[in-house]
């Protein structure tokens, strides 16, 4: 006998407060538009329709949403103008991540998202908008029943914490360009509004103006240099409270919880069947304060960003330890790296030190004052530290069934791929790689930012490298004749 259809089921009513919300935040340029349009031709009800009917498909929204959950499917339908129906096998079902705002936290609500393993964005994103937090729990395990059961010898399993938030991690946020990047953008929108609401002839301008004369204009410009920084790093400490604080990292046996954040909670499960490794970022700054941050590869989670930070910038040996616990290899993560010889360190020495030779040469061609000589020492200082930092950076590791990959300076990175996640292996050489005699090893894997370089390796390494990885390669006509890299 036919079993009976699942009844679809409609979303938490308190959304209907919460869709207009974000219906008019995110209509806001239109809406400020049309209180614009409707001044300047003396329709004042224009602004009020545009409104009405922003609220009224915010409403609408949650009349035409509804799911259900099959013996084999789950299934999502939406639209208001246009439906869509949008089906998950449930056996693919890889993760389910929360996201609360704080409008959400205050009605009790959760936005629930469902991830298979492959990388999704726009309509092809399966989010519940939104179930309450209290039958979030029995959600995901129901939807992950299928998918991520485990042995019954680890049912018991109570799991354990990796890492907890600390406040101390908040010593690295200033070390980012965070707060610069929201300081330019907004002066950005005040010199484009400057304009049109006559900020040029205000008090404020007129005040600054007054400031330059009186103390003079390198007083001045030290004296906003300094505002600016302080701004900054106030701003990029309050955003890493505000996103990472609370952060906890636990895993379940096959299953790792990742939960952060004050006013807007987001948490995320990963399927650790399919972590192949991790990857260190330490940018320069970062780096210099003992700092890292630790991202996950894994495959069907983006390689850079957000999706695949386990790890906010933290103590380095704190990133190390998650990591080598994660992948149970602690050698990948600490273990010393294989240097690739002179030509490597050369072409970093010469590349960084190109540019001031060229400026030494204009300059000698020019009357160039002190001060420009003076400058040109500075940077050339500069790009001497660079060079030597990368070329101390570069480096390599294969053994235990991982490939290990070290490079850059300003954006340093060690990635720690697993061998049975590479797919396919490139050996590339430029024009002056040929001549060096060096070549870059490209390793293709269906996890992370999909390819992982090991950079200039001596040519006559590369192959014996890839097939110290993959065995696979040893059996090939490539690895047996040896391919021309001349």
């Amino acid at each position: 006998m036919t079993a009976p259809p699942v009844a679809w089921q409609r979303l938490s009513p308190r959304m209907l407060l919460v869709h207009p919300v974000h219906e008019v935040v995110r209509q806001l340029p239109v809406l400020v538009g049309s209180l614009v349009l409707g001044s300047a031709t003396g329709n004042n009800l224009l602004a009020v329709v545009v409104l009405a009917l922003t609220v009224a498909f915010g409403v609408a929204r949650w009349f035409t949403t509804s799911y259900r959950i099959g013996p084999s499917e789950l299934q999502l339908r939406t639209g208001v103008l246009q439906r869509k129906v949008l089906a998950l096998p449930r056996n693919r079902i890889r993760s389910v991540s929360t996201d609360a705002r704080l409008l959400h936290r205050l009605l009790g609500l959760t936005v629930v998202r469902v991830g298979t393993g492959q990388e999704a964005s726009g309509d092809t994103v399966f989010a519940l908008d939104a179930v309450r937090a209290d039958e979030v729990p029995r959600l995901r395990a129901v939807l992950l029943a299928d998918s991520l059961a485990v042995p019954d010898a680890e049912v018991a399993d109570p799991g354990r914490v990796l890492a907890r938030w600390q406040p101390a991690w908040l010593r690295y946020s200033p070390l980012s360009l965070t707060g610069l990047a929201m300081i330019a953008a907004a002066l950005g929108v005040l010199f484009q509004m400057s304009s049109e609401v006559g900020l040029e002839d205000s008090q404020l301008a007129r005040s600054g103006m007054d400031a330059a004369q009186r103390f003079g204009v390198a007083v001045t410009v030290a004296v906003a240099v300094v505002v600016v920084l302080v701004a900054s790093a106030v701003l990029s400490v309050l955003r890493s409270l505000l996103t990472y604080g609370n952060l906890l990292l636990r895993r379940d046996a096959e299953v790792l919880h990742l939960q952060h954040g004050l006013l807007r909670v987001r948490e995320h499960t990963f399927d650790m069947r399919r972590l192949r490794g991790g990857t260190l970022r330490e940018p320069l700054l970062v780096r210099l304060f003992g700092g890292a941050r630790l991202d996950a590869v894994m495959t069907g989670v983006g390689g850079a960003g957000e999706a695949s930070m386990l790890l906010p910038p933290c103590p380095r040996a704190t990133a190390e330890a998650v990591l080598a616990e994660l992948i149970e290899h602690p050698e990948p993560v600490t273990g010393p790296l294989r240097r690739h010889g002179p030509a490597a360190t050369r072409r970093r020495w010469v590349r960084a030190l190109a540019l001031p030779v060229v400026a030494a040469a204009a300059l000698a061609a020019l009357p160039a004052p002190l001060w420009a000589w003076a400058g040109w020492v500075v940077v050339t200082g500069c790009c001497a530290l660079l060079a030597a930092d990368r070329a101390r950076s570069l480096g390599h590791r294969v053994g235990g069934g991982w490939l290990v990959a070290r490079a850059g300076s300003l954006q340093r990175t060690r990635d720690c791929i697993a061998a049975p996640g590479v797919i396919g292996w490139t050996v590339r050489q430029s024009l002056f790689q040929r001549r060096a005699g060096v070549a870059t090893l490209v390793a293709a894997t269906a996890a992370g930012v999909k390819r992982y370089r090991v950079i200039d390796v001596p040519a006559e390494l590369a192959w014996s490298i890839a097939a110290q990885t993959s065995p696979w390669i040893a059996d090939t006509r490539w690895a047996s004749d040896g391919p021309d890299l001349r």
